[in-house]
C-alpha cells in the first residue's frame, strides 16, 4: 500500500490501549488456559496459542495513534506471578511498551502482602487484577465459598490493595456486578476499574436488565469506579457496530465520559475482529460526542487512572 493511502487511513486521535496482553510461548512462563476450556465463552480459542509480543501489537494497531498501553496480567502460571511482572518490565525496557502493568496477586493467602510488595518493586506496576470465583451462570451461586465475594477473608484481603496504593481491575460477569458493588462499598479508598464492560455476554432483555442494574450500582459508589469498554463478545455472534453501539453508549451514559476507558483486550478479542476493526467501531460508536469527551475515553482517562507518563 502506498504511503499516501496509509496517510489517508491513519487517524491521529491519541489512544491509550487500557487493556491488552502479551505472551512469549517460547519463554519461561506457562499459560494453563491455553490448553483448557476456561475461556470457552469465546468459543474456539486455539488461535491464541501463539506468541504475541509488541511488534505484533504495533502491526495490529498501525492505523491508529497509540501513545501508550496498559498490560493486564495474562493468567500465567500463578506460581510465577511476580516473574510475569519482571518479564514485562524487561519487555517494556526493550520495546517501549507496555507503559503500565496490572499484575496478579491473590489477596487471601498468608503471603499476599509479600507478593504485593514484590510487584511494587517494579516501577510500572499500577494495580492488581485478582478475580473472585464466579458461578457457572446466573442461576447458580457460589455464595459463601472460599474466594467468593461473600468470603470474609477475601473481602478483607481486598483492603491490601488500597493500603499499598494499588488499583483493582475488577473482572466478574454481569450477574455478579451487584455483589461486586457491595465489596467495593466496603473499601472507599480503593481505586477500581471494571473490566470488559461488565461482560454483557447475554443480550436478552432479562439479562441486560440485571447487567444495567449492576452497572448502575457500581457507578453510584463514592469510589469513583471506572469502566473499561472492551470484551463485547457474544458466543456464536459476530462483533458488529449495530450490536455493540447500544451497549457502548449505555455504559458511557451510566459511568460518564470521565470514567470510561476504551480497550482492545487484544489478542483475545482478536478472535472477533482485528484491532483496527474494533477501534474503528469504537470511534464510530461515539463519533457524535464532543471531541473533548472522546479524548478522555480513548486516552486521557487511562493516563490519569494508571498514572502513565506520556
Amino acid at each position: 500500500m502506498s504511503a499516501s493511502r496509509l496517510n489517508a487511513l491513519y487517524d491521529d486521535l491519541p489512544i491509550v490501549d487500557a487493556h491488552h496482553h502479551l505472551w512469549d510461548l517460547a519463554g519461561d512462563l506457562a499459560y494453563p488456559w491455553h490448553s483448557n476450556t476456561e475461556h470457552a465463552y469465546m468459543g474456539d480459542n486455539s488461535a491464541l496459542r501463539r506468541t504475541y509480543m509488541p511488534p505484533e501489537f504495533r502491526r495490529d494497531s498501525a492505523l491508529h495513534n497509540v501513545i501508550a498501553t496498559v498490560h493486564i496480567e495474562a493468567e500465567c502460571d500463578r506460581s510465577k506471578q511476580v516473574a510475569e511482572t519482571a518479564w514485562l518490565s524487561k519487555v517494556a525496557a526493550e520495546f517501549g511498551m507496555p507503559n503500565a502493568i496490572v499484575a496478579h496477586a491473590w489477596i487471601d493467602e498468608p503471603n499476599s502482602e509479600e507478593i504485593l510488595l514484590a510487584h511494587k518493586q517494579y516501577p510500572l506496576v499500577r494495580g492488581i487484577r485478582t478475580k473472585p470465583i464466579i458461578s457457572k451462570g446466573p442461576g447458580d451461586s457460589v455464595r459463601g465459598q472460599p474466594r467468593s465475594m461473600q468470603d470474609p477473608k477475601w473481602r478483607k484481603g481486598i483492603g491490601l490493595l488500597a493500603k499499598h496504593d494499588l488499583s483493582w481491575d475488577l473482572r466478574v460477569t454481569w450477574w455478579h456486578l451487584e455483589e461486586a458493588a457491595d465489596v467495593v462499598r466496603e473499601h472507599p479508598d480503593l481505586r477500581v476499574v471494571l473490566n470488559h464492560t461488565g461482560y454483557p455476554l447475554d443480550r436478552s432483555p432479562e439479562a441486560l436488565k440485571v447487567w444495567r442494574r449492576g452497572m448502575e450500582a457500581l457507578a453510584a459508589l463514592p469510589n469513583n469506579v471506572h469502566c473499561k469498554i472492551s470484551g463485547l463478545t457474544v458466543l456464536g455472534e459476530p462483533w458488529t457496530l449495530q450490536a455493540n453501539k447500544p451497549i457502548i453508549r449505555e455504559a458511557i451514559s451510566i459511568f460518564g465520559a470521565d470514567r470510561c476507558l476504551f480497550a482492545s483486550n487484544f489478542p483475545v478479542d482478536g478472535l472477533k475482529g482485528s484491532w483496527d476493526y474494533l477501534y474503528s467501531c469504537f470511534k464510530a460508536a461515539v463519533a457524535d460526542m464532543p471531541l473533548a469527551d472522546r479524548k478522555k475515553m480513548f486516552a486521557e482517562n487511562a493516563v490519569r487512572f494508571y498514572g502513565i507518563r506520556v
